[in-house]
């Protein structure tokens, strides 16, 4: 099973690919609709809006949050 390098999410299945292409190391959900992968901001801004909601944060403490756990995976390294 691979882990998608920019938000973490294991991709079990070829639906989980961007266009069903599992040559790809990110998943659906970090790919823009022709198959390329999202920038770290829009990422960024995506999963602080999830985490805001989900856990009914204050948009600062999940923005925070959300670049924590960002920074950490293989997509984003080479930024810091």
């Amino acid at each position: 099973m691979k882990m998608c390098i920019a938000c973490g999410m294991p991709m079990m299945a070829i639906a989980d690919y961007p266009l069903l292409d599992m040559s790809k190391r990110y998943c659906k959900h970090c790919a823009h609709k022709d198959g390329t992968m999202k920038t770290f901001n829009e990422k960024w801004h995506e999963v602080t809006l999830q985490y805001a909601k989900n856990y009914n944060i204050d948009n600062a403490i999940a923005k925070q949050t959300a670049y924590i756990i960002l920074k950490k995976l293989p997509a984003w390294k080479p930024r810091y």
